[in-house]
């Protein structure tokens, strides 16, 4: 029997999967297909880290491992949903959970002070940030809206936000002694094997990266931003937003750039409690606090007794929020600020919210305000200006008739993992950072100070000829002009220009427009095409597939969870991610709290449909073909007739929905005529349902309103969870019958 792997992740995809799952099972086993689980959860990827550390019935298998060598083969076909990337705080959390249901995990070990510890730290730096994707996305990116999703959004627009030309927000960057302006880079003529090295002032080599791989080929790039720069830009931020009167937020991306971020972070945090960190800085130290994990973690150990001079401590930070410009919040209601939690402070979710909503983010009192959006590094701030002042001159976008930005986005094998923990390092002396050959050669280097952020970054060749060749054959599938946003004034981006020039002529491009363009150029041309109605291919780098799969899908379908997420994976198989969105953790808080999961599992539909037709051309299985079919049949009745999730009580939720689907799924497979047997199969299912879809979809309300036990978080009990997520008898007795 073929199979696909849907993968067991965390918080709401991972709550929606115990209701979807068993409807999905049962259809695809009625067509051949089976469906098997695999846990890349947060807490999963924790226990599989230190299995050999536990007793043999705790240990878990490697499933991201795993799947990682399946994603290599022709068969692979693997839904992955969205995922925890794990903050500091977050993975601390999972793990002192973990403890709590008596698993002998190590604390995690913020300072080091053994060889033990370090590796201890080494195995949970493995699980934290994004690391997942890195290792199944063996393919390049694409990602669109459906065509049912983008028509659906035009007859029933999301709300935009007005924008006034009078409007004082604006994105705020350094522009030199940053990553972009100090990035140097280099193709290699041969396969080699590189070393990172930093050679002090006194004269010591500190070995960084032992062993860098490289193949023939490869672009390899080195950058650094100055902290001394870095500090002295933020202070001069946080002037200007309390001379302005305007909000202060900064976006960065701590989860993707799992290392350089959270130390950006950090020094944002410092730089605006400055007088408390020179005053009391030695006993946040000593309690083991960090700015780089946010005042979350700092004021939680303040208000619970947990360093000297606690109470004085917390008032200094009080006095210091009253005293500087108003933050932007995340939550006002709970008082937690644009520099609580890093990994609150995603700048591909938050940047696109502030665009959508008038350029407009919420302050301390939950008033709506202008701000000033401090983006540090330079390499793709001006992409978001360019949006912000179209909109100045020219009012929100219309999603009734705009047009649609789809992306091809470069990230196969690793490339352009910038900020990733293997290669970027917080520099312990002045010195020179140097990257060096197997023949002693010095490639490229930088002259840093202590505490500056230095990084590396590979791409690899065969993914960028992938990368184009995806571009071209888009483009040419959906008869759209595609854009290679490239700055040539950028060292890795004239690398990449010089190889996209290349292997272009490799293909037949005759009647395609494909063009290069530097990315604030990009963004300027596609969101005019976009305001005429136009639809334009942005062709981009792994970072910007990652802010623009979530900017212009929140400002054309008002969320970017909607997208039809496909990676075509290099050597056959298929990777379909349920789009850009994340795992949402709000939705969670309303489910424990009142048992109401307004998820919605849109993107579930899509790239399930996409994996069944990859299975039925890769496995010859016309069944496999029809249940898609019937599955995009069963999408658009979801969303035409109003099938949902809503956001409040007593309205259809996250298994309502699911509910809806199995109904217009059966009643689709029942009605079709390419496969007798099939719909005779499903005829009786799509009476029961539709004879008890009022029935059920009662049960299914009747437990809203009261708090829900799924006995944990990071690692819930199944059969609690199931229970919750599985309220309807009625439903589970007709979906289980299909499903034996």
């Amino acid at each position: 029997m073929a199979t696909i792997i849907y993968t067991h992740t965390d918080e709401a995809p991972m709550l929606a999967t115990h209701s979807l799952l068993p409807i999905i099972e049962a259809f695809a086993r009625a067509a051949g297909v089976d469906v098997e689980t695999r846990d890349i959860s947060l807490a999963g990827r924790i226990l599989a880290a230190f299995s050999d550390r536990l007793p043999p019935e705790q240990q878990v298998r490697d499933a991201l491992a795993e799947l990682g060598a399946l994603a290599k083969k022709p068969e692979a076909n693997i839904i992955k949903l969205p995922n925890i990337s794990a903050s500091i705080p977050q993975l601390k959390a999972a793990v002192k959970e973990l403890q709590g249901l008596g698993f002998a995990l190590p604390d995690y070990p913020d300072s080091p002070a053994n060889a033990d510890e370090e590796e201890v730290k080494a195995r949970y730096d493995s699980v934290k940030g994004s690391a997942v994707n890195p290792v199944l996305r063996e393919g390049n990116s694409d990602r669109r809206a459906p065509i049912a999703v983008k028509n659906y959004a035009r007859k029933n627009p999301h709300r935009m936000g007005q924008w006034s030309i009078s409007s004082a927000t604006e994105v705020t960057t350094m522009g030199a002694n940053d990553f972009k302006s100090n990035e140097k880079s280099i193709v290699l003529d041969k396969a080699d094997t590189l070393q990172i090295r930093l050679r002090s002032r006194d004269g010591e080599t500190i070995v960084l990266k032992e062993s860098l791989p490289v193949l023939e080929g490869e672009v390899v790039d080195g950058t650094f931003m100055s902290v001394a720069a870095l500090e002295e830009f933020i202070a001069n931020e946080i002037a200007r937003a309390k001379e302005k009167d305007v909000l202060f937020s900064v976006h960065l991306k701590a989860t993707m750039m799992k290392v350089s971020d959270p130390i950006i972070f950090g020094h944002v945090v410092r730089v605006f409690f400055q007088d408390v960190f020179d005053k009391f800085g030695s006993q946040l130290q000593a309690a083991g606090l960090s700015p780089n994990d946010g005042l979350g973690t700092i004021f939680n150990a303040l208000d619970e007794g947990e360093v000297e001079d606690g109470a004085q401590i917390r008032k200094a930070f009080d006095d210091a929020i009253a005293a500087g410009p108003r933050l932007s919040m995340v939550d006002s209601d709970r008082g937690i600020t644009n520099l609580h939690v890093p990994s609150d402070v995603i700048i591909d979710a938050s940047m696109p919210a502030m665009i959508r909503n008038g350029g407009k983010l919420w302050g301390p009192s939950g008033e709506e305000d202008d701000t000033i959006a401090v983006i540090p590094d330079s390499s793709y701030a001006g992409v978001y200006q360019a949006v912000i002042e179209d909109c100045q001159a020219n009012g929100a976008l219309d999603p009734r008739t705009m047009g649609t930005v789809p992306n091809v986005g470069l990230m196969a094998q690793k490339a352009e993992e910038y900020g990733s923990h293997d290669k970027t390092f917080e520099i312990p002396a002045d010195g020179t950072v140097e990257v060096v050959n197997e023949a002693g050669e010095v490639l490229m280097s930088h002259e840093v100070q202590a505490g500056d952020i230095w990084r590396a970054c590979q791409t690899k060749d065969e993914p960028i000829r992938d990368w184009v060749k995806l571009a071209v054959t888009r483009a040419r599938l959906s008869s759209t002009p595609a854009v290679f946003w490239l700055d040539p004034e950028r060292a890795h981006d004239a690398a990449l220009i010089e190889k996209v020039e290349k292997y272009l002529p490799q293909h037949d491009t005759e009647g395609l427009s494909i063009s290069i363009l530097d990315p604030v150029e990009a963004a300027k041309l596609s969101v005019a095409r976009m305001r005429d109605g136009l639809d334009t291919i942005s062709v981009t780098g792994n970072v910007l597939r990652d802010y623009n799969t979530d900017l212009f899908p929140i400002l054309e379908l008002g969320t970017s969870a909607k997208m039809l997420s496909v990676v075509p994976l290099m050597n056959g198989g298929g990777l379909f991610e349920t789009g850009a969105g994340g795992s949402a953790p709000k939705h969670v808080q309303q489910l424990l709290k009142e048992n109401y999961l307004r998820w919605d599992s849109l993107g579930e539909f899509l790239a399930l449909a996409e994996s069944l037709r990859h299975l039925s051309r890769f496995d010859n299985n016309p069944r496999a073909q029809i249940l898609a079919s019937a599955l995009d049949e069963a999408t658009e009745m979801v969303l035409s007739e109003g099938k949902s999730p809503a956001r409040k009580l007593g309205q259809i939720d996250n298994r309502s929905s699911h509910m809806w689907l199995a109904v217009y799924w059966a009643q689709a497979m029942a009605n079709q005529t390419e496969d007798a047997d099939l719909a005779r199969a499903f005829a009786p299912v799509a009476i029961a349902l539709r004879e008890n879809a009022d029935k059920i979809n009662d049960e299914l309300i009747a437990v809203q309103g009261h708090p829900a036990d799924i006995g944990g978080y990071y690692r819930p009990n199944p059969e609690k969870t199931s229970a919750v997520m599985r309220p309807s008898s009625t439903l589970n007795q007709i979906i289980d019958q299909l499903r034996k």
